[in-house]
């Protein structure tokens, strides 16, 4: 899977990318009440793929699919609520009063405050109705998330198509992430479940069983719980501990196993602040051990590299050595993999650090 031209590796496997991205521009958001500038931004996408063609690699522009993939692993109010938000922001005076460009909830329905509601009388203000999916003030809605967030879905299952094609692997290189977002929730920078949408159209393509293995430095809450109570799509992360402070905070404890059809299809490692290289391989690898133990037939791989030493979001200390030893790991499974990106905001060095997993991968796999 993989040529050397001189001494540059050359990546073999497809990138899907697309410019639809750039109309998620939430400029910052909300952190304890304080403006914070974000680092979530047009510009990541942008860098990730100029990063990218300048080690090769080939970029794949991803389709139109429309709403079916989004919904195939989440719920249709949420969805539409999306869909609305901003253009009923705008329609209510939000611009001008508050003068507030993005949607931002400013009250949420938490269990016991919106315990006697009803489906039949839905909030009558977008700001009040968008507060029943979000999970925090950081994860803002700009005039084009939605169709920016679209269109991360369709590149993760286009990528997922090539793979159910023939494909060995096939990398979505996709913003905004995904694997915080839930069946009805958002946050966490992430609105749609890329990785969950990739794994569920690989079941209908036709593979019997699936695992996602979530190495992005921060537990996939929302992808867990949407394949929380099914057996047929193993969940299986490595992450900085919750019990230390470390988001998602009320998730992704070791004991969280699964339910009914589901239990033991979930599989959480997490791990204490300043764990290097050594550890972290060790659990990827116990990861794998799950997958095989599932009889899993083919491989998402939820690819956050914020575990790095260097990156602002997390305090593990992963090397570039660490992630390119992790996606040959990655790589010995032998199944038909999509990468899908999550995390990694150290934007100098993103796309070498997705270069390492894809060429460690690249040269196991093949």
């Amino acid at each position: 899977m993989q040529s050397r031209v001189g001494r540059v590796t050359v990546l073999r496997m497809p990138v899907v990318w697309t410019d639809r991205h750039r109309g998620h521009a939430p400029e910052g958001g909300y952190w304890m009440g304080v403006r914070l500038a974000g680092d979530e931004e047009p510009e990541r996408g942008d860098v990730l793929r100029d990063q990218l063609l300048g080690a090769g690699a080939t970029i794949v522009s991803a389709p139109d699919l429309g709403p079916d993939p989004v919904l195939a692993v989440h719920d249709a109010a949420f969805v539409d609520c999306l869909r609305r938000a901003h253009a009923e922001w705008v329609a209510a005076g939000h611009l001008s009063e508050p003068g507030q460009p993005h949607v931002v909830p400013y009250i949420f329905a938490t269990p016991g405050f919106s315990a006697r509601a009803r489906p039949s009388r839905p909030p009558a203000s977008i700001r009040a109705e968008i507060g029943l999916y979000a999970t925090d003030t950081m994860t803002l809605i700009s005039d084009g998330t939605y169709r920016a967030a679209c269109a991360a879905v369709h590149a993760s299952v286009h990528a997922a198509d090539l793979v159910a094609d023939g494909l060995p692997a096939a990398y979505a290189a996709v913003r905004p992430p995904g694997h915080h977002a839930g069946p009805a929730y958002f946050g966490g920078s992430c609105y749609f479940n890329n990785a969950a949408a990739s794994a569920q159209h690989l079941r209908a393509r036709g593979f019997a069983s699936v695992a996602i293995v979530d190495i992005d430095a921060h537990q996939g809450n929302g992808t867990q719980e949407i394949f929380w109570s099914r057996g047929d799509v193993l969940y299986a992360s490595v992450h900085v501990d919750p019990a230390a402070g470390w988001y998602p905070h009320f998730v992704g404890y070791a004991d969280e196993i699964g339910e009914g059809d589901g239990l033991g299809a979930t599989l959480n490692l997490p791990l204490p602040p300043g764990t290097g290289d050594h550890e972290w391989l060790a659990a990827i690898e116990q990861l794998l051990r799950a997958a095989q133990q599932h009889g899993s037939e083919a491989l998402v791989v939820s690819l956050g590299v914020d575990a790095a030493a260097d990156d602002p979001e997390s305090p593990l200390r992963v090397t570039a050595g660490g992630f390119r030893a992790a996606g040959a790991l990655l790589g010995t499974l032998g199944l038909p993999t999509v990468f899908v990106q999550e995390g990694g905001y150290d934007l100098p060095r993103l796309g070498s650090l997705v270069l390492e997993v894809l060429h460690g991968f690249e040269e196991r796999h093949g």
